[in-house]
């Protein structure tokens, strides 16, 4: 039980015996911490819906409280605000369950789900740019998020591998070896295990397929072409296609691996192909389709809708598809091979539109309810002239050139701080990649996700202030401590007993927890992990710096902040590894 969801308890009863609504009772922590640690506003409420004067109300619930040992102090202020201060008794008692639980307090869901989550949309043939960064950073944080929370989550990287890119790749590469067995349209096998090309020659041939198909109707007619005979199954064309797929997982891995994202599944477009004639005909059958134009629709407006909400295109004029047709029949596959209660799509809130099409189409056809389809929408990542981020000469940048251009930054950060000095090179250059991915990703996942934010490197990597390297170096400096205090004395760390206001505030800091993963978690909101994990940095650095620790002469109060020093680093580390973080072990 989260530390509100105690206080509110306690306050319930308080008010049920009054004859009162027991959700009135519910605690939050105070506008006014230099007043109280906790505060409570139902009597506001219930004195309004009774006619009563609040503050007379508030002061007989009060009068019920202040025997209760877990309070040091309960008073009323304002028009009728009770305020809690809990008795240091209660608040080591509830700190020493956090720093004996492996999970550090954290709030676990009464209620698992089992959760698809789509958080990925890498194409083959194309790098990761930096258009891919956003959906990776908070997919994998919400995902970590809600399997701490004791949901199974699994995560789909949702490969762009099907439709005309494919036959452009194909015929482009046929112009250039036409020779190769692939070609030979009666050669039905075996083909050869490696590919004939690797992954830059990809990066190379798509743009010059695309071009051309874009400049010769000929061309994009055997791109087309082409493309339908993949399609039927064409023996050498299907080959050549799953060495795409091989050689652009395995780029697109790589990059992934060094962000720390990783996926369950790598299914793609290709898997939902064959599901659509049975579900367009299923939708047909339940009379959801028209024609408008030649183009075979499915409407989804409904009566009261605040905005125009076009109907989803299932088939365009020319029989093809779009994506709305291929992300419906993904839902279907997923129902089909995963049964998940939840379908989670961590995607650019431009794209909300589309999901609300295809979300209501899923409903009304009864693939499955609109209201367990999810998406988590976020902004853009900008440059400092407010627009969508490009390099200097105007292009996308690769994710690769961002993730080397970010350890490249943290090393020489590191250099100028005075850090990872003395280490070899190997063990340099892994704490600056560490280093250049924290400050990346926390100052991605610290914003709120729906808002945009500005990309700003020099800020990003300060050692101090809101920031990645702040906390990892507030991390490793933990660690120090414990393990100065280890080759001290080998004290063990002991009982919990707060008495100093530095002791209690960390304690507090510590409680906080529990409530903020819930939140987080409730609202799929990372950004208020990385506002916690900041907050107990900072309070824990105030501390360190206020009272002894692994010197303090009295062994009682000597345990006592070991403890409290291995519960935060423990908390911190296992918030910055939900935010998919990883700390180093020394700076």
């Amino acid at each position: 039980m989260t530390i509100l969801a105690e206080l509110s308890d306690v306050l319930g009863a308080r008010f049920a015996a009054a004859g009162l609504e027991p959700a009135l009772g519910a605690a939050r922590w105070a506008d006014r911490p230099d007043l109280a640690q906790f505060q409570c506003n139902g009597a506001l409420a219930a004195a309004k819906a009774a006619g009563e004067n609040p503050r007379a109300l508030a002061e007989r619930i009060a009068a019920a409280l202040r025997d209760n040992p877990i309070f040091a102090d309960v008073s009323i202020a304002g028009p009728g605000f009770i305020n809690l201060t809990l008795s240091d008794e209660a608040l080591s008692a509830r700190v020493q369950r956090i720093a004996d639980d492996p999970r550090c307090g954290g709030w676990a869901s009464a209620d698992p789900e089992k959760i698809v989550m789509d958080y990925g949309g890498p194409n083959i043939a194309k790098p990761l740019h930096v258009g891919h960064l956003r959906s990776a950073i908070i997919g994998e944080s919400l995902k970590r998020i809600l399997r701490f929370a004791g949901d199974t989550v699994i995560g789909d990287a949702h490969l762009g591998d099907w439709g005309l890119p494919m036959g452009q790749l194909i015929t482009e590469l046929k112009r250039e070896q036409p020779s190769l067995v692939y070609f030979d349209p009666s050669h039905e096998g075996p083909f050869p295990a490696e590919a004939p090309i690797d992954f830059a020659d990809l990066e190379r041939l798509y743009p010059l397929a695309s071009a051309a198909c874009k400049a010769d109707p000929e061309r994009a007619a055997e791109a087309r072409a082409a493309t339908a005979e993949l399609q039927r199954g064409r023996a050498g064309y299907r080959a050549l296609w799953r060495h795409f797929i091989a050689l652009s997982r395995a780029a697109v891995e790589r990059d992934y691996a060094d962000l720390g994202v990783a996926f369950d599944l790598w299914k793609g477009e290709s898997d939902a192909d064959p599901l659509i004639p049975a579900m367009a005909e299923a939708l047909r059958a339940k009379g959801l389709v028209e024609e408008s134009d030649g183009a075979q629709i499915v409407r989804v407006a409904r009566e009261g809708d605040a905005k125009e909400i076009p109907p989803l295109i299932l088939f365009k004029s020319d029989g093809s598809v779009l994506y709305g047709t291929t992300d419906l029949a993904t839902i279907v596959d997923r129902v089909n091979t995963d049964n998940p209660d939840r379908m989670i799509y961590v995607v650019d809130q431009r794209q909300s539109l589309h999901f609300e099409q295809v979300f209501r189409a899923s409903d009304l056809a009864g693939i499955f309810p609109a209201d367990r389809l999810e998406h988590i929408r976020f902004g853009t990542m900008n440059g400092k002239d407010g627009k969508p981020f490009k390099t200097r000469e105007g292009g996308v940048l690769k994710l690769r050139d961002l993730i080397d251009m970010v350890t490249e930054r943290a090393q020489a950060r590191l250099a100028e701080s005075g850090l990872a000095q003395d280490y070899g090179e190997a063990e340099t250059q892994a704490v600056a990649r560490k280093v250049g991915v924290a400050a990346l990703k926390f100052a991605d996942l610290s914003n709120q996700r729906t808002t945009d934010y500005v990309f700003d490197l020099d800020r990003f990597m300060a050692f101090e202030g809101k920031t990645g390297p702040y906390l990892l170096y507030a991390s490793v400096r933990v660690r120090s401590v414990l393990a100065r205090a280890e080759a001290m004395s080998g004290a063990p760390a002991g009982p919990v007993a707060i008495a100093e206001r530095e002791e209690r505030d960390l304690g507090l800091a510590l409680t906080a927890f529990g409530d903020v993963a819930r939140e987080a978690y409730d609202k799929r909101m990372p950004h208020l992990l990385c506002d916690h994990a900041f907050q107990l940095a900072q309070t824990f650095s105030k501390f360190y710096a206020a009272r002894r620790i692994a010197d303090e002469p009295d062994a009682a109060a000597r345990a006592s902040r070991l403890s409290l020093a291995r519960a935060t680093g423990a908390q911190l580390d296992l918030i910055l590894s939900l935010l998919g973080i990883d700390a180093p072990a020394r700076m």
